[in-house]
């Protein structure tokens, strides 16, 4: 718990949203759509998180939890190649498990099989992988990001099946993926992606780019490795790679009076251009979880932490310091949501300050504060999700004054 934070207004702001989701039959609801029941992003695991979570503090009856877990279990699971940890037998699992850390031994059958069905899809999706990288072709990035990739797997597996075969795999393919291979003459860092970021082949991004975001770009693979290594779970050269990356950040890192950032992403010209490593694209964008520099600083402090590197640790903190209190890096954030807005925010600060000491925990304990402040001085969306809807900003905000039960935050690789 955070003493500095008044607890009846976290826990009154995150009761009156589940209030507003209580019932999983809701005439707003987006309850016919077929994604509905297995995306932890935007659908009702997420909400079930939220209630299982209130349920837990002794706040709401566990009974709501329960029907919207049986909105999850509804229909069959989606497993295989288009799964990640926010879709499909992982997203499910999660929630699942968040359900059995709170209620023991409830729901176990449920998750035996749906673990036995992740690690297959991930060994399966690192066999892949290890293919693409036998023919020397770049990677795309559901192959190893947060949101879709191996990332996202290997964080989910961390912690629900650390002992099992499937997360060493991971992190192998993901220390292979540093490896920088030759593509038409030119060195690239392994995960440069042939594509832009939507995805597609884009018009404004020849050759491809490199993506610096903790949901989709480099810092998942580096968040997940960093996590590993902390808890002594470690493949041949995973620390090796660990530094690889963060040595990519330090050459890319921008530094300006208001403070350190990152881009969003780079193209190959500017990784040709001998002024590449202060003009080029996403510099002056918000400081979001999933793209910019406070999900980029967090990662980088988890690596500095595995590493021992003390230095580092310093310029990660005060990077993510900078990005929360310059003016115009919070002139660029708009919403309360956890992926990209004041939520997010809260949840980086307050789990770097428990991971330092001294004035650097004081500030970000304060800057968690006040980020949850800001949290409940937007409007609450309309979309019920965990990434960008209401019920991620209400476990935000209930995680501001007590521990969360379901581990639900480590599906975002910050802790």
């Amino acid at each position: 718990m955070n003493p500095a934070l008044a607890p009846d207004a976290a826990v009154e702001f995150a009761t009156e949203i589940a209030d507003r989701l209580a019932r999983p039959d809701g005439a707003d609801l987006p309850s016919d759509e077929p994604w509905w029941h297995q995306s932890l992003a935007h659908g009702a695991p997420g909400v079930a998180l939220l209630h299982i979570e209130l349920a837990a503090a002794g706040i709401r009856p566990f009974v709501r939890a329960h029907q919207w877990l049986a909105i999850v279990a509804s229909k069959p699971v989606t497993a295989g190649a288009s799964t990640g940890q926010f879709y499909g037998a992982p997203a499910v699992a999660r929630v699942f498990a968040g359900a059995a850390a709170v209620r023991p031994g409830t729901y176990r059958s449920t998750l035996m099989s749906l673990v036995r069905q992740i690690a297959a899809d991930a060994h399966d999706r690192v066999d892949k992988a290890h293919a693409r990288m036998d023919a020397g072709t770049l990677p795309l990035m559901a192959e190893f990001d947060t949101i879709r990739g191996l990332s996202g797997l290997g964080a989910y597996l961390l912690h629900h099946d650390p002992d099992g075969t499937a997360l060493r795999a991971v992190l192998g393919a993901l220390v292979r993926l540093t490896q920088s291979v030759m593509i038409e003459g030119e060195t690239l860092p392994g995960w440069w992606t042939p594509t832009g970021p939507t995805g597609r082949v884009e018009d404004k991004f020849p050759g491809g780019h490199g993506n610096f975001g903790l949901a989709h770009g480099i810092c998942g693979p580096l968040a997940l490795l960093a996590h590993a290594l902390r808890r002594g779970i470690v493949v041949d050269g995973q620390r090796e790679a660990v530094e690889t990356i963060c040595a990519w950040l330090d050459f890319w890192r921008i530094d300006t009076p208001t403070g350190r950032r990152w881009p969003y992403m780079i193209t190959k010209d500017e990784t040709r251009s001998t002024t590449a490593h202060v003009q080029h694209s996403g510099a002056n964008r918000r400081p979001s979880w999933c793209y910019g520099t406070a999900g980029v600083a967090r990662t980088l402090h988890l690596a500095a932490l595995a590493l021992g590197d003390t230095a580092r640790r310093q310029v990660a903190e005060d990077a993510l310091i900078g990005a929360v209190t310059d003016p115009a890096q919070d002139a660029l954030v708009s919403d309360a949501s956890l992926c990209h807005g004041y939520a997010g925010l809260a949840r980086i600060t307050a789990l770097a300050a428990v991971d330092t000491t001294g004035p650097a925990a004081v500030q970000l304990h304060a800057l968690s504060n006040e980020m949850q402040r800001r949290a409940r001085a937007q409007p609450v969306p309309e979309g019920p999700g965990l990434l960008e809807g209401a019920a991620g900003i209400g476990l935000a905000a209930l995680a501001a004054v007590t521990e969360p039960s379901t581990g639900w935050d480590t599906c975002l690789l910050i802790i």
